[in-house]
C-alpha cells in the first residue's frame, strides 16, 4: 500500500495522500532546474489529458529545489495542465526511495505502487502501457 503522506502547494494548501484513495494516480518527483524533467513533463501531461475522464490522476512533487524556487509558475509556463506540490524531499526519499529526478511512480486504484520509472522520453511507449494498467484495473 501507498504509505500516507501529506505535502502543500506553493498556494499554502494542505493535500494528502488520502485525496486520491480509489483513484489511479501518477506522482512525478522533479525539479525546476532538471532539464531531463522538462523534456518528459509534455509526455506525462498527454497521458494525463487522454486518460483524466478515466478517472487518472496525475501530481507533480517537486525537490531539491533551489531556494526562491517556484515549481508551481515553472509548470504552467511550460503549459502542463497537472499541478505540482513543494518541499517534497523527505516524501520522496522515506517513501518512495527516490534516488534522482524524474522519477515517475504509478500507484493503482487500491493504493499499491504497481511501478516507478527514471524515463525521461517522452513518447516512451512504456508509460502508456502503464498509465492503461493503473486505468483499467
Amino acid at each position: 500500500m501507498m504509505s500516507q503522506w501529506q505535502l502543500f502547494n506553493e498556494a499554502g494548501q494542505l493535500v494528502k495522500s488520502s485525496d486520491f484513495l480509489g483513484k489511479p494516480l501518477v506522482i512525478h518527483f522533479w525539479a525546476t532546474w532538471c532539464p531531463y524533467c522538462k523534456k518528459l513533463q509534455p509526455g506525462l501531461d498527454k497521458l494525463y489529458r487522454k486518460y483524466q475522464a478515466d478517472g487518472l490522476q496525475m501530481i507533480a512533487i517537486s525537490i531539491r529545489e533551489d531556494e526562491g524556487a517556484t515549481p508551481q509558475k515553472e509548470l504552467d509556463g511550460r503549459g502542463m495542465s497537472f499541478k505540482t506540490l513543494i518541499n517534497g524531499d523527505e516524501v520522496a526519499k522515506n517513501l518512495f526511495s527516490v534516488s534522482g529526478t524524474p522519477t515517475t511512480v504509478f500507484i493503482d486504484k487500491t493504493g499499491h505502487v504497481v511501478g516507478s520509472t527514471s524515463i525521461s522520453d517522452p513518447d516512451d511507449p512504456r508509460l502508456e502501457t502503464i498509465v492503461k494498467y493503473i486505468v483499467e484495473n
